[in-house]
Formats: C-alpha cells, sequence, structure tokens
C-alpha cells in the first residue's frame, strides 16, 4: 500500500482516539457519559443519526445492488421517511417527560421492572450478536480493500508463515477496528461518539463523492452517457407494484415495512434513541430525526448512482475486468466498489475513501458500545445498587461495561471467522425479530392504557413465537418482519391483558 494511504489512514484512527481522549475530561456522572448533559445541537444529533444508520455494508452493498438490478431499494428509504414522522409524534414527547437514561426505563414506569429488564436484555444480547457480526462483515470488505493493494498479500505471507492472508488481514481488520472503537468510545462517551459522527459522516460522504467524481472521468461520454445506458437498462427505475410478501424491494415492502422497521429501530432502540436524549429538549430531537431524513434519502441516492456509474463503466468500458470477482460463475457485486476504489483512485484519495470505510463502521460499533453499557447502568446496576453509589463510581462503571461490550462484540466477530456465511445471514436477521416485538410493547404501553405487566409479557412471548414460526415455516421477506411482530405481540398484550391482568387485580 502507497505510504501516503497508510498515513492517511492511520492519522483518521489516532484521531477518532484522541478525540475521545479530549472529550473524557468533562465528564462528571453517567448523565454525561450517556447523555452528554443534555446539551448537543440538533444538527450534530442529526449527523450522528445518519451516521449511526450508515454502517460500511451499506457503504458498499448499496452500489452493488444498484449495479445488480436498479434504483428499486429507494422504496424501502421512504418507507424509513415515514417512519421517523411517527416516532416524532408518538414516542418522541414521552422521552423528554423525566430523567431517562434508557428508552426501556418508559417500560418500567409503565409495566414495572420485570418487563424493563426483559426489553433492555433482549436488546443487549441481539445488538451485540447482530454489531458482533457487523464487525465481522466490515472485516471482510477491509480485508477485501487491504489485500487488493500491491504488496499487502506478499508482506502477510512473511510476517505469518503458513496463514492463509485472507484470513489474517481479516483477524487483522476486526482487532483494529475493535480496539480503536473501544478506546475513543470508553474515553469520550457518548459526547466523543456524537461528535466522532459528525466527523466520520463529512469524510465517508466526502469519499463518496471523490469516488463518484474520479468514476465519472473515467466515462469517456460522461453524465449523458451515465443517462443513455443506464437508462436504456432499466437502472434509474425506481417503483415496483409488485405486491408479493416473498419478494423485498417493493413499494409495498418498502414503504410499509420500512416505516414499521423505523419506527422500531429510531423509536424503540436504545442505541438511536440515545441520541435524541442528548438533545436540548423534544423539539430539538423531533428536528434531528426529521432532517435526518432527507440526509438519508440523499445519501442512499449518492450511493445508488455510483453503483449505476460503476454499471456503466464496467460493462462499457472495461468488461474484462471483473473477471476476478467471478465466484461459481457469479459476479460477486458487492465488491465491485471496493475494487474500483484500490484499483482507480489515486494514492491519497484511496487512502481517504478507506478511512471513510472505517469511519462508517466505526459510528456503528460505538454507538452500539455506549448505548448496551447505558442499557447494563440504567436498567440493571442503578436498580440494584439503589442509586446509593457516588456518581464517579457509576462513572468508572459505565467505562469498564464499555470496554466489555466492546470486548464480547470483537469476540463475536472472530468467531464468525470459523462460521459459514449462511450462517451469518441468519443471525444479522436476529435484530428483525426482537425490534417488532419491543416495538409491540411500546405501543401496548402508549396507546393500550388497560393492559398491565402480565398481559405485556405475555405479548413478549407470543410475539417471538410467532416470528419464530413465520421465519421458520414462511417464506416472508424480513422486510415484513417488524409490522408481523408487533402486531402479534400487541394484539396478544390486548387480548391476554383481559383475562392475565384483570385476574391479577382481582386476586
Amino acid at each position: 500500500m502507497p505510504t501516503l494511504d497508510l498515513l492517511v489512514i492511520a492519522v483518521y484512527i489516532l484521531g477518532t482516539v484522541l478525540m475521545g481522549a479530549w472529550f473524557s475530561r468533562a465528564q462528571r456522572d453517567v448523565r454525561d457519559y450517556f447523555v452528554s448533559g443534555r446539551n448537543v445541537p440538533w444538527w450534530a444529533v442529526m449527523a450522528s443519526i445518519v451516521a449511526t444508520e450508515t454502517s460500511t455494508v451499506t457503504f458498499i452493498s448499496v452500489p452493488g445492488f444498484a449495479y445488480a438490478t436498479n434504483f428499486t431499494f429507494i422504496q424501502l428509504v421512504i418507507g424509513y421517511l415515514l417512519g421517523r414522522i411517527v416516532v416524532s409524534l408518538l414516542f418522541i414527547p414521552a422521552y423528554f417527560r423525566g430523567e431517562l437514561l434508557t428508552v426501556y426505563q418508559l417500560l418500567g414506569e409503565r409495566f414495572g421492572g420485570g418487563v424493563k429488564q426483559l426489553a433492555s436484555g433482549l436488546f443487549l444480547v441481539t445488538r451485540s450478536l447482530s454489531d458482533g457480526f457487523r464487525l465481522f462483515a466490515t472485516g471482510l470488505v477491509l480485508a477485501a480493500l487491504l489485500l487488493a493493494m500491491p504488496g499487502v498479500d506478499a508482506a502477510v505471507r512473511s510476517w505469518l508463515p503458513g496463514v492463509d492472508p485472507a484470513i489474517g488481514v481479516l483477524i487483522a481488520s476486526v482487532l483494529i477496528l475493535g480496539a480503536a472503537t473501544i478506546v475513543y468510545t470508553l474515553l469520550g462517551g457518548m459526547t466523543a461518539v456524537i461528535w466522532t459522527d459528525v466527523v466520520q459522516l463529512c469524510v465517508y460522504l466526502l469519499g463518496a463523492l471523490l469516488a463518484l467524481g474520479i468514476l465519472l472521468d473515467r466515462i469517456p461520454g460522461g453524465w449523458a452517457e451515465v443517462v443513455a445506458v443506464g437508462g436504456a437498462q432499466q437502472k434509474f427505475q425506481w417503483l415496483d407494484a409488485t405486491w408479493d410478501l416473498t419478494q423485498g424491494y417493493t413499494f409495498w415492502s418498502g414503504v410499509i415495512g420500512g416505516a414499521f422497521l423505523t419506527t422500531a429501530t429510531h423509536g424503540t432502540d436504545q442505541m438511536m434513541v440515545q441520541r435524541y436524549l442528548c438533545s436540548r429538549g423534544a423539539g430539538q430531537a423531533r428536528a434531528a430525526l426529521l432532517v435526518s431524513g432527507g440526509v438519508v434519502f440523499a445519501q442512499f441516492l449518492l450511493f445508488l448512482l455510483i453503483g449505476t456509474m460503476l454499471f456503466v463503466y464496467y460493462t462499457q468500458h472495461a468488461p474484462g475486468e471483473l473477471q476476478i470477482l467471478m465466484v461459481d460463475g457469479r459476479l460477486q457485486t458487492d465488491r465491485i466498489f471496493p475494487h474500483f476504489i484500490v484499483t482507480h483512485l489515486p494514492p491519497g484519495i484511496t487512502g481517504l475513501v478507506v478511512a471513510a470505510v472505517f469511519a462508517a463502521a466505526m459510528s456503528t460499533l460505538s454507538s452500539s458500545l455506549n448505548s448496551s453499557a447505558a442499557a447494563v447502568v440504567g436498567d440493571f446496576y442503578m436498580p440494584a445498587t439503589g442509586k446509593t453509589r457516588s456518581d464517579r463510581h457509576y462513572l468508572q462503571v459505565s467505562r469498564a461495561l464499555t470496554a466489555v461490550w466492546g470486548l464480547v462484540q470483537v469476540g463475536v466477530a472472530l468467531a464468525a471467522i470459523e462460521l459459514s456465511r449462511r450462517v451469518v445471514d441468519e443471525v444479522l436477521g436476529i435484530a428483525s425479530f426482537t425490534n417488532g416485538v419491543i416495538l409491540g410493547l411500546f405501543l401496548l404501553g402508549t396507546l393500550a392504557l388497560s393492559v398491565r405487566s402480565r398481559g405485556a409479557m405475555a405479548g413478549v412471548v407470543v410475539g417471538a413465537l410467532f416470528m419464530l414460526g413465520l421465519k421458520l415455516f414462511t417464506a416472508v421477506h424480513w422486510q415484513w418482519y417488524v409490522l408481523f411482530g408487533s402486531t402479534a405481540t400487541f394484539a396478544t398484550g390486548l387480548v391476554a391483558a383481559r383475562f392475565l391482568d384483570r385476574r391479577a387485580v382481582d386476586g
């Protein structure tokens, strides 16, 4: 790898760690550590929402989706916009009625500590698994980028004789990402997470725009050729009105399923809600969430456009170049953008775009670590100790838990190297199961005032079993999971409340 690229990547990683150390100076208690003293401006919260929503897999896979198909992914993003409106009207006002550290404390006030800890526990388990495997998937992307650079393969063979270079670089990618993210998140808390997200958003958008500009320069006919070839191949088609529950990226699965998915992820998931709690009030939190929808929409259009331009370039001007990406006769579309980055971008720019890949990964991981520590401290440890310990004690415990969850996710990522890709795909889908169940709980708490703890518990159990059956015995696409999971949980809670909760009151 050219020295300049290595320097750019090293400076970026070191800069994020130093930023965490800088923000650690102002921390006095868990309120500072987890919700930044509720003093973050709305535009920074907005940038953090967007950065957290964008993983490395998104950065790479969305261009691959457009290369292989068209713009129909944007239908799901329309659902994301609708879900934000629901969250801003239904949930955000409740977040600012008290001093919350976690969103699940609302469930505790409504249904009691048992339901709160059940929901928080589901979050912790699924977040650790899904983000651990997401770290593994990010390591795959980074390893592919590094291995495609001249000299890396030979260097690994020299340093680690007998080790497959692909495995060696993958392990190194996971460990570097994990270590850097743990350090700056542990030191700086949520303040470091948010302000690093602002920087990371700028870095990966700049990287994507630079790649787009260089890609456009490689196409002799310029934008006119992109429009002509893309139009002839229906690459700009964005609407698919097919009604089929087994098919994703249609208008119905995108708009309806995407709206329910975003209502769950942005309205009931601690990782996202924690950002609103850092805002100066409900109005600013609402502004951050709604504006983030417009930025996300524009961002996905950018990624889709890059994918279409990659299609035009490689099919019209370099048709044989992608033969190295063929596996069992099939083109690995997720590897096309990384391949372009390492083979066509000049030194320095390549390093910046690789740093952008790091940025997208570290944003999601740092958010996961801080929110997981917040859930343990706010939902389990502080209630267990009666909030009788000192502020310094709880702050130290919070930092220690950040490191613990980081190590757990790194461990999951390393274990995933030994698993098949099929198993990885299955585990990444776990979050869709629990998102629907937890959304159903929040809907019970908000819309069904007659439901008490027993009815809520019954809703969770039946909702989880229903989702398990849906996955095992049907071909329903994952984009519908949150809708069905939340509906099953909500309906069961209502019915069960008529018997279980009434019996508890009568008794």
